[in-house]
């Protein structure tokens, strides 16, 4: 056997699993990541066929969609014009229809531990997949675990020496699977990695063509802890290293292969092989009929999003142009859904509030260490590396007096180390054995204080963990600033900032930098609710630090040097949106001079007004009275975000559908339901492209990424999400969650951010992208990148063109109507005809029936 063709095996099937972040740097990864160069319904294959995991929404809830008219007549028929297999196959609505009344028919590969667990007395117990996958998930928990166990093993030999050392200690795993004198088995265990890798495939006896297939469909008995092993080779990679600990997860798994045929006699042996030898030989086909199978789910899929996307054309469609205000204040939000709402509220309360959609983490890649620790964060999309350092520094308002400060800095990090070495002993203290009620008696009235808060959770302000352990007279003084940047690094990285937010040539007096975070208590997942453009925190690190650069007066010498006119009297600020409560809080503010601390005042009772508005539409979804006033609908959010048996603060970016990258005038005064990304971009400021280049390489495939995250959770919540809130168990601190006391690492969205107890809260669409500028350089971006390349036309998005009046959608490497009008029998246009128009889509959505 070539070793090269098992290393190239070994290697394509770990290069399948996506990352997955741990649960204090949470952001939303799309789970097929690592497959986008396959068209999306050969991946849905694969996975049905390797791993049994569904990825189009299921047929049940597309009949609802149906029945209840979500999916209209226009949009079946749009979507059968659309999928060109389904012209090709000869598909109809009838065909489409009947398909719904049964699930496709799909076959599941079996690996060789499911043939070998034939034995009568099976039905009594756990599998032996399921009981493999507990205890390979357990070894696993106290191999990784850095933060939450006092006493640790050691484990610098590797992931599968640690396995093989704990499988020879552990005497239940046998009776756990029917196999009491399994231990005497343990003889056969490979030595390495490699001997693991080699042994199985050479005992198999399967042809190389289907290693890689196999081996993947291995992995995926663990896909959670596949996908964590993935996250530490996605960070070393950013680091430029080599990790192995994907490659070291599949030679466990592989070598229980090994300990079972040792537990088998020879002809429980031979049957296996000959039974596993005999499905796999048929596994091109099976994928072939799979891909097949599953033609009818993708037009039901396209279908659904026509649906949606009907109703979003026709707003750009009906879009008023409004007048230009005399401009007070920008406020620039995060592109996250959430922020659509704000947006649209505060621009209502205060017409001359100009509001700006940009990434959150405001183009700073930075990495942040509070003052006084060690605990350096990124805060950043995952799919860059840091490269600024922030730390905090006291900053008093006024002179600086640079002696004095820089004395008082030490002073403060000195005091705050003292306290936090204070929490942590108390910590501790609750965590040896028998402490848990002497803890609590010694503890007396403070710690029931601390359940009453519990039991009785009060509308406080958001938690400021970043100052947790500073002194209080001292938290209003220190501030994140840049560290080790020259002042020409600085109005360099300033001037990219401005250009890529557009703003470079027209500033409102007050600029305000509006990060967003959210609150909640008791929730494992709180950082996923978090930015997602800020490796899960909020924005408010990266908000601070950007403005209080931006008001140097060295940085507006720089920048008014290469051509960016910054108005003397023009101040940036920041502030951060809690998404929980929909209350915005300004940062620094006595760093303002009069006159901008003067328009902040104003601008507060605007943010007053617009989180009063905002709140009222979301109160329905969380069940509460949207007509209740002002201060106790606010209040009741409050406790809720404070509320530690609170499963369902918010709804995070459920109900997420599009994103569009256009001049705010194209949305402005349009209620996009919080269901876009809204990205500022203006074509005419950007005339080589640089900046659309930016935003479709980057915050396009952030938010496809958290596309997809919410659309795998909802459509396979058994093997794509994390399961049920109320049954998790944290595993290592922060590495992730179990369901219950163990089974694989759960990887994505929770039922209760998906589901509020009666209907699914998220409607499964791939993301609709619509973008305002030529074609021409659309392409551009598209067949330069290859990632983005594969998004587009493997179907994993919707990449749609505005042009003046025009609309059109890529498919098939052209530009295409974005409504065929013939589907929707609103008129058949010739041959050659010009793309659809927005007026036209608007007629065409008001016709009578």
């Amino acid at each position: 056997m070539e070793t090269t063709a098992v290393e190239a095996a070994c290697a394509q099937a770990c290069r399948a699993i996506a990352p997955s972040w741990p649960l204090d740097r949470a952001i939303a990864v799309n789970p097929h990541w690592s497959r986008i160069e396959m068209p999306v319904r050969r991946v849905a294959a694969r996975m049905a066929v390797l791993g049994g995991i569904q990825v189009f929404p299921p047929r049940a809830r597309q009949r609802q969609a149906w029945q209840e008219g979500r999916i209209g007549e226009e949009d079946l028929a749009g979507a059968l014009e659309q999928v060109a297999e389904a012209r090709v196959a000869g598909l109809t609505r009838a065909l489409c229809l009947d398909a719904l009344d049964s699930p496709p028919p799909l076959a599941q590969l079996p690996l060789l531990i499911d043939v070998l667990d034939d034995a009568p007395q099976r039905e009594a117990r756990l599998s032996w997949r399921q009981a493999i996958t507990h205890q390979v998930s357990q070894a696993c928990a106290a191999y990784f675990d850095e933060h939450q166990a006092d006493w640790r093993p050691g484990h610098a030999q590797g992931l599968y020496a640690f396995w093989r050392q704990t499988l020879q200690h552990d005497h239940g795993i046998g009776v756990l699977m029917g196999l009491p004198a399994l231990g005497r088995a343990l003889d056969a265990l490979p030595a390495t990695r490699q001997e693991a890798e080699h042994w199985v495939l050479q005992r198999l006896g399967l042809p190389s063509e289907v290693w890689a297939d196999y081996l993947e469909a291995v992995l995926l008995t663990v896909n959670g802890w596949a996908s964590w092993c993935a996250y530490l080779g996605w960070q070393a990679g950013l680091q430029r290293r080599q990790d192995e600990h994907l490659r070291e997860l599949l030679a466990v798994r592989l070598a229980w292969g090994a300990i079972l045929l040792e537990s088998r006699d020879d002809a429980a042996a031979h049957r296996a092989f000959g039974a596993v030898q005999r499905a796999w030989s048929q596994a091109p086909t099976l994928l072939a009929q799979a891909e097949e199978a599953l033609l009818v789910d993708e037009v039901w899929q396209t279908a659904l999003e026509i649906g949606y996307q009907r109703g979003l054309a026709g707003k750009l469609a009906g879009a008023v142009a409004h007048a230009a205000p005399d401009l007070e204040v920008q406020a620039a939000f995060c592109i996250d859904v959430r922020s659509e709402p704000m947006r649209r509220a505060l621009e209502s309360a205060w017409p001359a509030v100009q509001t700006i959609g940009f990434a959150g983490f405001f183009g700073v890649p930075l990495a942040y260490t509070p003052l006084g620790t060690s605990a350096t964060r990124p805060q950043l999309p995952g799919l860059l590396a840091p490269a600024l350092e922030i730390t905090d520094q006291v900053l008093h308002a006024g002179p600086t007096q640079d002696g004095r400060e820089a004395g008082l800095q030490s002073a403060v990090a000195q005091a705050r180390q003292a306290r936090l070495g204070v929490s942590s002993q108390w910590s501790a203290a609750t965590r040896w054995p028998g402490a848990a009620f002497s803890f609590v008696e010694a503890a007396g009235l403070g710690y029931l204080g601390k359940l009453g808060r519990w039991l009785a959770p009060a509308s406080d302000d958001r938690p400021r963990d970043d100052q947790h352990g500073l002194p209080a007279r001292y938290r209003a003084v220190c501030r994140p600033l840049i560290d080790g940047l020259s002042v020409d690094d600085k109005v360099s990285l300033a001037a990219r900032v401005l250009h890529a937010m557009g703003l470079e040539r027209r500033f409102a007096p007050l600029v305000v930098l509006v990060g967003h975070g959210s609150q909640s208590r008791n929730n494992a997942h709180a950082a996923a609710l978090d930015c997602g453009a800020c490796c899960g925190q909020t924005g408010e690190v990266n908000a601070r630090s950007l403005a209080l650069l931006l008001n140097e007066s060295p940085v507006r010498a720089g920048l008014h040097a290469k051509g960016i006119l910054v108005p003397e009297d023009t101040r940036f600020v920041a502030a951060l949106h809690n998404t929980t409560t929909d209350e915005i809080e300004g940062f620094d503010l006595d760093l303002l001079p009069a006159a901008a601390r003067a328009r902040w005042t104003r601008l507060e009772k605007a943010f007053d007004q617009a989180g009063d508005q905002v709140r009222r539409e979301r109160a329905p979804t969380l069940g509460l009275d949207p007509r209740a006033d002002a201060p106790r609908l606010r209040d009741t959010l409050r406790r809720r975000a404070s509320d530690g048996a609170q499963t369902r603060p918010e709804w995070g970016l459920a109900g997420n559908a599009a994103f569009l990258i256009a001049p705010r005038a194209r949305s402005r005064g349009l209620d996009l339901e919080g269901r876009c990304f809204l990205h500022d971009y203006d074509a005419g400021q950007d005339p080589d492209g640089s900046v659309l280049e930016l935003l479709m390489t980057a915050p396009m495939l952030v938010t496809h990424w958290i596309n997809w995250q919410y659309h795998a959770s909802t459509c396979d919540p058994a093997r794509l999400g994390s399961g049920n809130k109320l049954l998790h168990n944290v595993v290592g601190g922060t590495l992730g969650v179990f369901e219950g006391n163990g089974g694989d690492l759960r990887i994505g969205l929770s039922q209760q951010s998906l589901h509020d107890g009666e209907r699914w809260v998220h409607e499964p669409l791939r993301l609709t992208v619509v973008i305002e500028a030529p074609r021409q350089a659309i392409e551009r971006v598209v067949h330069g990148h290859e990632a983005v390349r594969r998004l587009v036309e493997n179907g994993w998005l919707h990449l749609w063109c505005l042009e003046g009046e025009e609309m059109q959608r890529y498919a098939g490497g052209v530009w295409r109507e974005a409504f065929d009008t013939r589907a929707s029998q609103v008129g058949s246009p010739s041959p050659g005809s010009t793309p659809t128009g927005l007026s036209t889509i608007a007629n065409a959505l008001t016709m009578p029936a």
